[in-house]
């Protein structure tokens, strides 16, 4: 599966979170959100302007700003065709 930042998927695609990049009160707020390693989401959709970003992850639905999508590495599914 290829590794690729949130910010890059598309509407429809489905992932796992592969890695957090940031650190420090960032970090841990995207850590706090649920977003873990491991942890399967998928992406809903995206504002007109293209940001924010929603995905689907665990029983909720969860908008994120581009800036801090930027920090998360996402396992992408395979489309099966």
């Amino acid at each position: 599966m290829p590794i690729v930042p949130l910010r890059k998927m598309a509407k429809g695609q489905k992932g796992t979170i592969h890695r957090v990049n940031a650190s420090g009160e960032l970090g841990r707020r995207i850590r706090d959100m649920g977003l873990v390693p491991g942890t399967p989401f998928s992406v809903q959709g995206r504002a007109p302007l293209k940001d924010p970003v929603a995905i689907r992850i665990r029983s909720f639905t969860l908008t994120l700003r581009n800036n801090e999508s930027d920090y998360i590495e996402a396992e992408v599914e395979e489309s099966q065709s």
